[in-house]
């Protein structure tokens, strides 16, 4: 089963990595629902509060988790790295729990020393990235506001870092 998961999550990223650079995309892509993303009103949890008008016009990484989800939890420092090594002026990295529980959430990053954006969604952003629940997810979403691949699961590090040059052409 790992092996299965780990060849759709290669997959996914060679899928995302054609789209991006216009090739056929791999069959073992998961496509994302057609449209633009309409960013809701998120109620954010840190420090860092994204305004809806941020997110227009750069590509934006989206990861769903929650705090009960120990591979969320492997893959969110993952996620972290990636935040602290990008410029939000170029590509902003989201984080967007499915708890309900508010100061859980807080706690929790606070517990593991993440900085990256965090916000609380009734479903309405997931609901225009992907219809799946698998946890966590890591949606993209170009610069002109259309939704891209959806990748399920834990990702290792480097697949996660490669995100920043599948989402900005011109880090190629």
């Amino acid at each position: 089963m790992a092996d299965r998961v780990h060849l759709n999550r290669r997959g996914c990223l060679t899928a995302l990595a054609a789209a991006v650079t216009g090739m056929a995309a791999a069959p073992m892509a998961l496509a994302a629902p057609a449209g633009l993303v309409k960013w809701p009103e998120l109620d954010w949890l840190g420090a860092e509060r994204v305004p809806r008008s941020d997110l227009q016009g750069m590509p934006v990484v989206v990861v769903f988790w929650a705090t009960y989800c120990a591979f969320c939890k492997r893959h969110n420092a993952h996620i972290d790295k990636l935040y602290r090594a990008t410029d939000p002026r170029r590509l902003r990295i989201l984080g967007v729990a499915v708890d309900s529980d508010a100061e859980a959430v807080r706690r929790y990053m606070a517990t593991n020393g993440y900085r990256f954006p965090v916000a609380l969604d009734a479903g309405m952003l997931r609901s225009q990235l992907t219809e799946r629940r698998v946890i966590p997810m890591t949606c993209l979403v170009d610069r002109n506001g259309r939704p891209g691949l959806c990748i399920p699961g834990e990702m290792a590090e480097a697949d996660v870092l490669a995100l920043a040059k599948l989402a900005l052409p011109e880090a190629r």
